[in-house]
């Protein structure tokens, strides 16, 4: 699931709207600077001649910028990589173990979170489901790029083009290839959710097929956003076909599109971690780490920190 986050001095603020990412749009060089063709930024000061494109003084110009750290930690974190092993291992064995009969994993339609009912298993194979975008994929080409300008907007038309053209420069995310293998050797058929565009499958194809996933098929086990951008419609096809035993994602949105209308961090917190959904972590819904971007990269610094949780470190204040 993508997102719309902007970052502020000091903080840093989520405006969710639709579908897609942090605002980003295409900047104009600064002073002195060029782009190569592949977005490199690179520094003409002094030089007598533009460097040659995909190297030279380009690769050293980016290998000395510094990394915003949620980006260092997804995506070069052993921390993140541990995590996400962890969580894909967690997944296989709840979906291999568990049994079809009784119900899945997937909330009908009607449903809320404080009293949710499920889609039934009765007669039909097993499945897993995930979403796609560090879920099972890590970006690291686009991703390259935001990390030169965390705060700057999404640009749409940027995004769409990676997601056409994109596949040479994404991996997988550890610990999903080993996991998607165990799944298909016992019977549970893989479904990705994404919420890119239908309009990009092919692109969305080569790029699951790059990172060593597999090959999928529009429709069959790989379901895209065509129009609304929420997942619930497509999660209900899914499970009409599907026992869906376990479903993955680095969003609450990729679990239920309810927590999306949750007005504030503190509610979706709340809903989170109590009543009945705080008993599917890590029994039917398995959530990988994803700090750089998202639904989760929200709420002020009351609801963050409770008033009634500070502390004031009275030996150092002068």
């Amino acid at each position: 699931m993508r997102r719309t986050v902007l970052i502020l001095a000091g903080a840093a603020t989520l405006a969710a709207c639709g579908p897609t990412r942090r605002p980003r749009v295409a900047t104009l060089p600064a002073p002195g600077q060029t782009y190569t063709a592949d977005g490199k930024v690179v520094r003409i000061t002094g030089l007598k001649a533009l460097p040659p494109p995909g190297g030279g003084a380009a690769a050293m110009a980016v290998a000395g910028a510094p990394v915003p750290p949620q980006f260092q930690y997804l995506y070069g974190s052993g921390e993140a990589a541990a995590l996400s092993r962890q969580a894909f291992r967690a997944l296989v064995n709840y979906a291999t173990y568990r049994r079809a009969a009784g119900d899945g994993v997937v909330l009908k339609p009607g449903s809320t979170l404080a009293a949710p009912q499920w889609e039934g298993c009765a007669g039909k194979p097993r499945a897993a489901v995930f979403d796609a975008d560090e879920t099972v994929v890590l970006n690291l080409g686009v991703e390259a790029l935001a990390a030169r300008d965390p705060a700057a907007p999404f640009d749409a038309a940027q995004w769409s083009r990676w997601e056409r053209t994109g596949a040479a420069a994404v991996a997988p995310v550890p610990g999903a290839v080993e996991a998607f293998a165990a799944l298909r050797a016992a019977n549970i058929t893989v479904i990705i959710n994404s919420n890119r565009s239908a309009a990009n499958a092919a692109g969305t194809v080569a790029g699951l097929k790059a990172a060593g996933l597999g090959d999928f098929v529009p429709g069959t086990d790989l379901f895209l956003r065509d129009g609304a951008s929420g997942k619930d419609a497509r999660r209900t096809v899914i499970a009409q076909r599907y026992c869906v035993v376990a479903m993955g994602g680095d969003q609450l949105g990729d679990f239920s599109d309810l927590f999306n209308a949750l007005p504030s961090a503190a509610d979706r917190r709340r809903m989170a971690d109590g009543g009945a959904v705080a008993a599917l972590w890590g029994n039917g819904w398995f959530v990988l780490p994803n700090p750089v971007y998202g639904s989760a990269l929200k709420g002020g610094f009351d609801e963050v920190f409770p008033a009634g949780k500070r502390w004031t470190d009275t030996q150092g204040e002068k």
